[in-house]
């Protein structure tokens, strides 16, 4: 399901390709749940093919989830016009975010 979602695999029915992110991310969760909760209670092909699997449709959400490839001359260009002190506050700003957060999950 997650393959699918992430426009991987067409869909059974409809052959037609379907790009949904967040429900795919859901299924992955589902998988990482699965795995935690199983653990110690598979025997090692079992082990295996979860493992492959949360490896492959992992690689594939970031594949798709990664932003497409812009220009990026302009942005530079922006950078160094910026003022120092919107870049300290920026800084700061993000800071304080990560602080805050007591976990982050990343792909």
């Amino acid at each position: 399901m997650a393959l699918m979602l992430l426009g991987k695999v067409p869909h059974p029915e409809t052959g037609e390709t379907v790009k949904d992110l967040d429900s795919a991310k859901l299924f992955i969760d589902q998988l990482e749940m699965l795995a935690a909760k199983t653990k110690g209670n598979l025997n090692p092909d079992e082990q295996s093919l979860l493992n492959q699997t949360l490896t492959a449709v992992r690689m594939a959400y970031v594949e798709e989830a990664k932003p497409s490839s812009a220009p990026t001359a302009g942005l530079n260009e922006a950078k160094t016009a910026a003022p120092a002190s919107a870049i300290a506050s920026t800084r700061a700003s993000s800071e304080e975010e990560e602080s805050k957060k007591k976990f982050v999950k990343r792909y």
